[in-house]
C-alpha cells in the first residue's frame, strides 16, 4: 500500500484565521482536488489528519464538519479518485488530548486503522506541527507553501523537509518517481 497522509485547511482548501466554520467558507484550493485524484488513481491510498478546535470552540459542529467532508470526498469522487479515511482532532488548545497535532494521536489512529507503518509514508502540511506530528511516526515531510506554508518555511524544518508550491506539485513529484 502506497499510503500518503495530508493535512486539510491551508493544504486541500482554503485556511482562515476565523476558521472554516461552514460548507459555503470551504473552497478547495486550485488544484488540490485533481491532486488528490491523481494520486489516488494512480493507487496512493489517501488519508487526512486535521485539527478541528473549532469543534471545541463551538464555531462550528460535527454535522457541518461531517457534510465539508462529505463534500471533499464528493468533489475527488467526480474526478475518478477517493479519500480513504479522514481523522480530526475536536479538541481545543488546552484540551490535553494526545490528537491535537503536533502530537502524533491522529497518525496513531491512521497506522492502526490501515495496520500499517508509517516509516517512509509521505505527510503534507503547512505548519510546522503537520510535519512534527508526521515526523514523529517515521514519515517523509512535505512542507507545501499554500496556506501558513510561506511563514513556515522560514522555521527551522524537520531534517529532510522537502518544499513544493502546492499540493498539485507535490502530487507531480511523487507520481514521477
Amino acid at each position: 500500500m502506497r499510503l500518503i497522509i495530508l493535512d486539510r485547511d491551508g493544504v486541500i482548501n482554503e485556511d482562515s484565521d476565523a476558521f472554516v466554520k461552514s460548507l459555503e467558507e470551504w473552497r478547495p484550493l486550485p488544484g488540490a482536488i485533481d491532486a488528490i485524484a491523481r494520486l489516488s488513481r494512480a493507487g496512493w491510498t489517501i488519508a487526512i489528519a486535521t485539527n478541528q478546535s473549532g469543534l471545541a470552540r463551538g464555531y462550528f459542529s460535527t454535522a457541518t464538519l461531517e457534510a465539508m467532508h462529505a463534500h471533499l470526498r464528493q468533489l475527488v469522487a467526480e474526478q475518478g479518485g477517493q479519500v480513504d479515511l479522514i481523522r480530526y482532532c475536536p479538541h481545543g488548545p488546552n484540551d490535553g488530548c494526545d490528537c491535537r497535532k503536533p502530537k502524533s494521536g491522529l497518525f496513531q489512529q491512521i497506522a492502526a486503522h490501515f495496520a500499517c507503518d508509517l516509516h517512509n509514508v509521505p505527510t503534507v502540511g503547512d505548519s510546522l506541527r503537520d510535519l512534527q506530528a508526521g515526523v514523529s511516526m517515521g514519515c517523509t515531510p512535505y512542507l507545501v507553501l499554500t496556506g501558513k506554508g510561506q511563514k513556515t518555511a522560514s522555521q527551522s524544518l524537520p531534517a529532510g523537509t522537502q518544499t513544493f508550491a502546492d499540493l498539485a506539485a507535490v502530487a507531480d513529484h511523487l507520481l514521477e518517481t
